[in-house]
This record gives structure tokens, sequence and C-alpha cells, in this order.
């Protein structure tokens, strides 16, 4: 029973590497332009050895989602706990999404670009936890309007995917070693949005009240 513990460590390390080198690869070639024997050339693990830890190339995809989006859900639950400023809410969603996305770059470019390879149990569980990511962003967005008088003048399931939009194909043009840490990226983003989130429609006379920073102490990742 003591020896049993490494093996699972070592059982689940390899997993993590298989994982990410094969999100390299699906993001390099494409999901439907790879097979299995490119993942077991590139990882030097055999076909069987490839098939004891994945029955198939689609759950190999759907085991790289959802590593992402379970990863994503947790980090953010984790930080949101005990926070009620709604704008202090967003300020962590924004940050704790590209923090996430930007170690996980090629796992960021397969999810969002490989989720309709997806078919059966696999996509309706990765279809789930999209849905809770999703959902859990409106209601912020709405205790974001709400405590800041703005009215209805965005729809907020349009906000959610402008804001979605903004922040997952940063993998397209940011470069960490020459563009602005991550932190900053976030924060700036979070602040465009924010800016354009409030000036719409009537909103735009509750902007400096609202948007303003929230003092040195306040903003867990500034840089």
């Amino acid at each position: 029973m003591g020896q049993a513990a490494p093996v699972s460590t070592n059982h689940q390390e390899k997993l993590e590497r298989l994982l990410e080198l094969s999100a390299e690869i699906f993001a390099d070639k494409g999901y439907h332009n790879t097979s299995i024997r490119d993942i077991a050339r590139a990882s030097g693990v055999s076909l069987a050895g490839l098939y004891y830890y994945f029955r198939s190339k689609e759950e190999l995809l759907f085991r790289i989602q959802e590593r992402l989006l379970r990863t994503v859900l947790d980090d953010l639950r984790r930080r949101l706990d005990d926070v009620h400023d709604p704008r202090e809410r967003l300020r962590i969603f924004v940050h704790s999404h590209l923090r996430v996305f930007a170690q996980r770059r090629p796992a960021m470019k397969v999810l969002v670009h490989e989720y309709d390879s997806l078919t059966g149990e696999h996509r309706e569980h990765i279809r789930a936890l999209r849905h809770e990511y999703m959902e859990t962003c409106l209601g912020i967005l709405r205790d974001v309007r709400r405590f800041c008088g703005s009215g209805d003048a965005v729809v907020l399931r349009v906000a959610a995917f402008a804001l979605f939009g903004m922040m997952n194909w940063t993998y397209t043009w940011y470069r960490p070693e020459q563009d602005v840490s991550v932190e900053r990226l976030a924060e700036q983003l979070y602040r465009l949005f924010l800016g354009g989130f409030l000036r719409s429609g009537d909103a735009g006379r509750h902007l400096d009240r609202c948007a303003e920073p929230l003092g040195p102490g306040d903003a867990p990742w500034r840089s």
C-alpha cells in the first residue's frame, strides 16, 4: 500500500505531459490533421501506451478542453471567495482568465477552435462547463450594472461575448516577452471593457464613480 502513491503520481504527471504536448500539436496542425501516430511519435509513447490513457483521439481532445475549463473555473471560484464588490469581482474574472490562458496558450487555441470537433457526451460535457463559466460572467456583469446604476442599455449576453472576444483572441497577438506583463494586459483589458460597458446608453455619467481605481491594496494582481 505504501508504494501506491508514487505510481499514482507518476501516472498523473505522465498524463499531464501528454495533454500539454497534444494541445501543442493540435494547436499547430489542427485536430483533424493530427493522427494518434503523430502524438505517439512526438511523445515517444507507443500507440498501446496512448490508448492506455485515452480510448480515442476525440477523448484526448475532450480531456484537453475539460482540463483547461476546470482549471479556469477552480481558480476563479477560489479568487472570488469572500469578494463582494462587483467591480473587483469583474477585475478578478478578467485577471484569472488571462493568467490561466496565458500559461496554457496552446490549450486555449484548441478550446477556441476545436469545440465543434467534439461529439456526443464529450460535446455536452464541455458545453455544460462553458455554460457554467458564461453564467458566472453574466452574474458578475449584472451586479456591476446594478451597482453602477447603468440601466439596461447593454444586453448582457452581448457584453459577455464581447468580453470573451477581447480575452480569448489574445493568443493570436500577445507575446509576453515583448508586450506588457499578463497582469498589466489584464488590467488594461478590464478597464477598456468596463469603460465601454458603462458608457453605453445613459451610463456614461456613472463611469467616473464606478470605474475609478479601488486603491493600491484592493487589486490583487497589480504589477
